[in-house]
């Protein structure tokens, strides 16, 4: 085997402290690096699905697509074979990256090459890696060799990532640590990116260990369920049950039997004894959602049952010990509530022993066009499409809106867009293209100019030519800040050849 410039840089990262994400991340841009070629992906198995966990060369939402295995020939050939699968211009398989190569965005592969390998660690399928050429032949049999021959570096890489992934469970005490490693499995669930997504998982983790009572605080859709699951894989009670009670669905005369159960004759229709919420989730977690929604009168039995740990059928003499953790959660303010009357003030400070804020989707950044990409694979298999993506105009709408419903909105607002697509009579073997029309975003608030307007020295407003280069400047920086001060995909947003893209950024000032 030939030791390859390649080969060094793989291992050289193999022992330099990286994040895990830049590993597999500077590991894809390698391979593309060496091949050549127009895309390179890393998917990890998940069940049923492939995974991208780290890309080079696709646009951005298809880090938030989950591919289901058996409806992408390609992908089912490439994890079932030992070696390179190498797929040639001529292949009737369709490309599950279609219209996603961020080059190309929206255009279909018509003529190209494409070749990926199953991965394994420990003797089990791990996961794929694929690489997309838009050149015919670029993946030659000296490529497939190469390939080949790079696959122990590859797979050392995703192991030693998975160690560190381990490494950082342990940290955790007790039997959290395999359901932290569980999570980390299924950190699918919580999508996202940003630096205040990453905060909430470091904190959803350090205090599902702790076993005090949890209130998730957030508005609607922005995930306050996903949370409490992920505080109960992680928590030492994670191979008991996880109990979710949706307290504004309660109607009164039947809430105290709902959480603590009854006796038989308790009450009329009470034929039976009937264990409530709280005995079923002995040993486990006990989710109560909307918590502000419950009535007074049973307000003070959720206090005496997190006060003494016990509870009292409906029409039983003696209470009964339970052994249960809450979590709970609201949309409202709890204070405001505790100040008029309508929550007790001691049960507050019983549910908040550690309050978690959970951010708006507003405040999440580009995380919106991760999980717009998985709403995006999750309509195309649904409605049987070729493919299905956002135009640029329509992630520009996506990042600029309000989002009051959060990531249930963002999912409706996808799936209505991608129905409505197919109304109007888009062709389903065609790649489908969702413009912001299609969106019903109301009040879509497009960011101001960054920069204004320049005067001359003595106050006058500017000349036409000065606000044309303002223009031109902020034009360019808001380019490159979208594909992270890549110039030649600046350029092709813009429209402009990338010399000319250099030339006209150093006549408006923004390079030297």
């Amino acid at each position: 085997m030939t030791i390859t410039t390649t080969h060094l840089l793989l291992l050289t990262d193999l022992v330099a402290d990286l994040p895990v994400a830049v590993r597999l991340q500077r590991l894809v841009v390698s391979l593309r690096a060496h091949f050549g070629c127009g895309a390179v992906a890393l998917l990890k198995l998940d069940g049923e699905h492939l995974r991208p966990v780290a890309m080079d060369g696709l646009v951005s939402d298809t880090l938030g697509r989950r591919f289901l295995v058996q409806d992408h020939p390609r992908l089912a050939t490439i994890l079932r074979r030992r070696g390179v699968t190498c797929f040639h211009h001529d292949s009737a398989m369709p490309d599950p990256y279609d219209g996603l190569i961020a080059d190309r965005p929206g255009e279909p592969l018509p003529v190209h090459d494409c070749m990926g390998m199953a991965l394994h660690l420990e003797g089990e399928r791990w996961g794929v890696v694929t690489l997309d050429a838009l050149q015919v032949g670029a993946f030659d049999s000296q490529a497939q060799r190469e390939l080949g021959e790079l696959a122990c570096a590859i797979e050392a890489a995703v192991r030693v990532t998975r160690l560190e992934a381990e490494i950082r469970a342990l940290r955790v005490s007790g039997a959290a640590a395999q359901a932290s490693t569980d999570a980390t499995r299924e950190d699918s669930d919580f999508l996202g990116q940003s630096e205040a997504i990453v905060q909430l998982l470091h904190e959803l983790e350090v205090v599902a260990d702790s076993e005090l009572p949890v209130l998730l605080l957030g508005e609607t859709g922005v995930g306050k369920e996903l949370c409490a699951h992920r505080l109960h894989r992680l928590s030492r009670r994670s191979a008991k049950p996880l109990v979710h009670v949706n307290c504004a669905a309660l109607p009164e005369s039947l809430a105290e039997s709902e959480l603590f159960g009854h006796t038989r004759g308790a009450f009329s229709g009470a034929v039976n004894d009937r264990p409530g919420r709280f005995e079923a989730a002995e040993g486990g977690t006990l989710f109560l959602d909307e918590v502000g929604e419950l009535p007074l009168s049973i307000q003070a039995k959720l206090l005496r049952t997190l006060q003494n740990g016990e509870i009292q059928r409906l029409g039983a003499d003696q209470p009964r010990r339970v052994n249960v953790r809450v979590i709970a959660a609201t949309n409202r303010s709890l204070r405001d509530h505790v100040r008029d009357g309508t929550f007790r003030a001691d049960l507050y400070h019983r549910l908040s022993v550690y309050p978690v804020p959970i951010p708006p989707l507003r405040e999440r950044g580009h995380d919106v066009l991760l999980l717009a990409g998985r709403f995006l694979e999750l309509n195309r298999a649904r409605l049987g499409l070729r493919s299905l993506r956002l135009s640029t105009q329509a992630e520009d709408a996506l990042r600029h809106y309000r989002w009051p419903g959060n990531v249930r909105e963002l999912e409706h607002v996808i799936s209505r867009a991608a129905l409505k697509a197919v109304i109007r009579g888009a062709d389903r073997k065609q790649i489908m293209t969702l413009e912001p029309d299609m969106l019903d975003l109301d009040g879509v608030e497009m960011p101001a100019m960054a920069e204004k307007a320049p005067e001359t020295a003595s106050g006058e407003p500017a000349t036409m030519q000065q606000i044309v280069e303002a223009s031109q400047r902020q034009a360019i920086r808001q380019a490159l800040s979208q594909h992270q001060g890549n110039w030649a995909a600046s350029a092709r947003q813009l429209g402009l050849d990338a010399s000319n893209l250099h030339k006209l950024a150093k006549r408006v000032g923004l390079k030297s």
